[in-house]
C-alpha cells in the first residue's frame, strides 16, 4: 500500500451529567455552573497532508468513511463504517434496581423519631422523607425499588402501602415496590438484626440472585433520609461509560460539616484513590484535596477543601454479589467498610453532584431545610418540572 487517506470529525470533549459535552466539570459527573474548560477544542483530522498523496486526490472523502488508495494507477476503494461503533453503551433503567436504606434508630433526631423510622419523618408539610428518593427513582424511570425497614417501621410501612400501590397509589406498570423487612432466620447468623448497611443487603443479597431480578445488571444504594433532587440514570450512565465497578456520588464539603461524611481523594480521571469515613483531628486534615479538580473557582475551592460522599452508591450487580458473598463477608457498613477497602483493587469512581443536597440527620438540619422550603425563591421544590409523589397517610 502506497498511502492512505481519511477524513474524520475528531472533536475532543469530555463528559457532564447528560454525557458528552464541551463545558462543565473535568471529570465525569454534572457539571459545573458558570465553569468553562478552556482546553476543550475541535480538531480536524487532515492526514493526507503528511502522506504524500495530493489533497486534490481526496475531496470525495467524507465524515464517517475510510479511503484507502491501494497504488497511484488503480482506483481508490472506499470502506463505510458505523459512527455507532464508537458510541457508549446507553444504560436502561429497566436493568437498574434501586435499594433504600431505611435508617437507623434516628437517635440524633429524636423526638421526632420516637415512634417513627427517619424516612417516615414528615417533610415540607405533606411529604416524608422517603418521598424523595422514591420520586428521584420514578422521574428517573427506575421502577425496582426495594426498601429495607426495621426501626420503628409501622409509620413508614403503612406510607408506601398507601402511597405507592398498584391501586390508588402511584402505578408502576411492570414495576414494583418491595418492603424488605429486618427478620430473623434460621441458623445462628439469622438471629442477628441488621448489623449495618452492606449486612442488611447481604441478608437480602438472595433477592438479586433470584430468576425474576436476572437482568439487574445495576444496584443502586439510597438512603432515605436526604433531601435532593437528582436524576438517577445519569449517574448509572457515567458509571457505565467509566467501566466501574462503584460509583460513589459525592459533593464539595467545608470544613464545619467534612468530619460528619466518608471523604475521598480522586485522581484527575474521578476515580478515588482514597476513602475515609467521618476521620477527625489530623486524619479530617489530610483528607483535604485541591477541589479545583472538581471545576471549582479557587475561592470557592479554599471554602470547601473536601470532597464528600453522599452515601449514594451504584454498584454493578456481580460485583456487589462477590463483595459480600465473598471478599468481604465479614464487613457490616458500606461507608466504614466496603468502600475504603473496594478503593484498593477495583475502579470505583467518584460522581460530583452539583446541586442542592442535605443529609437530615440532625434536629437542625431537619429545621433548616423546612424554613429553606418556605422561601419565595427556595433551594429545593417538591413540584413543578421534577414532581415528588407522596399521598396523604396520616401519622
Amino acid at each position: 500500500m502506497d498511502s492512505a487517506c481519511a477524513s474524520l470529525n475528531a472533536t475532543v470533549a469530555y463528559a457532564s451529567g447528560n454525557g458528552i459535552s464541551s463545558g462543565g466539570s473535568l471529570f465525569w459527573g454534572e457539571s459545573l455552573k458558570g465553569i468553562q474548560n478552556q482546553k476543550c477544542r475541535d480538531l480536524r483530522a487532515q492526514p493526507w497532508k503528511n502522506v504524500g498523496v495530493n489533497s486534490r486526490s481526496c475531496k470525495s472523502t467524507r465524515p464517517g468513511v475510510i479511503n484507502s488508495v491501494l497504488t497511484p494507477d488503480l482506483d481508490q476503494e472506499t470502506m463505510a463504517f458505523d459512527m455507532r461503533m464508537f458510541e457508549s453503551k446507553k444504560a436502561d433503567p429497566k436493568n437498574v434496581a434501586s435499594i433504600i436504606l431505611g435508617g437507623g434508630a434516628g437517635t440524633r433526631l429524636f423526638p421526632l423519631t420516637s415512634r417513627r423510622a427517619k424516612p417516615a419523618v414528615p417533610i415540607g408539610g405533606c411529604y416524608r422523607l422517603i418521598d424523595v428518593p422514591m420520586s428521584n427513582c420514578i422521574n428517573s424511570g427506575i421502577k425496582k425499588i426495594f426498601v429495607l425497614t426495621q426501626f420503628n417501621s409501622f409509620s413508614l410501612n403503612r406510607h408506601l402501602a398507601r402511597a405507592y400501590n398498584l391501586g390508588n397509589g402511584v402505578n408502576f406498570g411492570d414495576g414494583f415496590v418491595e418492603v424488605l423487612a429486618a427478620t430473623q432466620t434460621n441458623g445462628e447468623t439469622g438471629k442477628r438484626w441488621f448489623q449495618g448497611t452492606a449486612d442488611a443487603v447481604r441478608q437480602f443479597i438472595w433477592v438479586f440472585e433470584d430468576a425474576k431480578n436476572k437482568n439487574v445488571e445495576h444496584v443502586i444504594i439510597l438512603s432515605g433520609d436526604h433531601l435532593y433532587r437528582m436524576d438517577y440514570m445519569d449517574f448509572v450512565q457515567k458509571h457505565v461509560d467509566t467501566n466501574a465497578d462503584i460509583t460513589v456520588s459525592c459533593v464539595p464539603m467545608d470544613d464545619s460539616r467534612a468530619s460528619d461524611y466518608g471523604l475521598m481523594k480522586i485522581d484527575n480521571t474521578g476515580r478515588i484513590v482514597q476513602f475515609s469515613e467521618k476521620p477527625k483531628g489530623r486524619e479530617l486534615k489530610a483528607m483535604q484535596v485541591d477541589t479545583t479538580i472538581l471545576g471549582l473557582p479557587k475561592d470557592e475551592a479554599k471554602r470547601y477543601p473536601y470532597i464528600a460522599s453522599m452515601g449514594v452508591y451504584v454498584f454493578r450487580t456481580d460485583v456487589l454479589l462477590e463483595l459480600l458473598n465473598t471478599t468481604y463477608a465479614s464487613c457490616n457498613d458500606f461507608g466504614s467498610e466496603i468502600i475504603p477497602s473496594a478503593v484498593k483493587d477495583h475502579n470505583v469512581q467518584a460522581y460530583l453532584f452539583n446541586d442542592y443536597w442535605e443529609d437530615i440527620g440532625t434536629i437542625k438540619s431537619f429545621f433548616d431545610a423546612n424554613l429553606a422550603l418556605t422561601e419565595q425563591v427556595g433551594i429545593f421544590f417538591f413540584l413543578f418540572s421534577f414532581p415528588c409523589s407522596t399521598t396523604d397517610s396520616g401519622n
